[in-house]
């Protein structure tokens, strides 16, 4: 048995993995209320396999919450997690830019869906939105934006007469309300930038690219962009997946 994890700033996934390497089961935690305690009742269903692991590899942009996933599994089940950016990764992607600073999300992202022949820009919607460029095998670098919810949640926060807004699709660019003219601004508004973002970085690399979306809001913006795209929710889990088959 493998144990995978995606720790994210907003969640953390983890995944029990057979043999054949398919998802036993799946379980996700919203990372502020990560704690020993909180760990041990969510995670105790993997005691009645703790004689069995192969290995724990989990990606992680939040320091702090994979030391409480380490010193758990160390006290529990004397085994080591196993992070994907201290891993040699150069037999996946070749990247042209410090990986010290990419976050193990965006290189797990990368790996999930490089190969020899396409490219790719792979967006994801998380507490930032990310754009990752791949040509071939080379993860060539990408951009950082605002996330989406987080800015949201900033503008409500700080201006007193915005109500709380879940954001969903308007068909109207014009708000007719305050609602409306908030949702209309972040919708039209992050659909106009993720246009452009693709335009620009085929403009600079003079290449076609397959677009990948993934992250919470991925399915929001599938069909509201001006290029054709997929949506992988567990992109993140599948590139960790990838690393894994080939390290044990």
């Amino acid at each position: 048995m493998i144990i995978i994890g995606d720790i994210g700033n907003t969640e953390v996934k983890i995944c029990l993995i057979d043999n054949k390497f398919k998802i036993k089961k799946k379980i996700i935690i919203k990372t502020n209320e990560i704690n020993q305690a909180k760990l041990k009742n969510k995670l105790k269903f993997l005691l009645k396999y703790r004689n069995n692991f192969k290995s724990i590899i989990f990606s992680s942009v939040v320091p702090k919450i994979y030391k409480e996933f380490y010193v758990f599994f160390k006290l529990n089940f004397n085994i080591k997690i196993l992070e994907i950016k201290n891993l040699k990764l150069n037999k996946f992607i070749d990247i042209k830019v410090n990986r010290k600073q990419i976050g193990s999300d965006r290189l797990a992202n990368s790996i999930a869906m490089i190969d020899s022949k396409n490219n790719y820009i792979i967006i994801d919607f998380g507490t930032a939105t990310t754009f990752d460029v791949i040509i071939k095998n080379k993860y060539l670098g990408g951009i950082i934006s605002p996330g989406i919810n987080l800015s949201l949640n900033t503008l409500i926060s700080k201006a007193s007469l915005i109500p709380e807004i879940n954001l969903k699709k308007i068909s109207n660019v014009i708000g007719k309300n305050t609602l409306d003219a908030v949702r209309s601004g972040f919708f039209w508004g992050y659909a106009g930038l993720i246009d452009n973002m693709i335009k620009l970085i085929k403009k600079q690399t003079r290449s076609r690219f397959s677009i990948i979306l993934t992250g919470g809001l991925a399915d929001l913006y599938k069909n509201s962009i001006n290029t054709k795209c997929k949506v992988d929710k567990d992109l993140t889990i599948k590139g960790i997946m990838k690393i894994t088959k080939r390290l044990v």
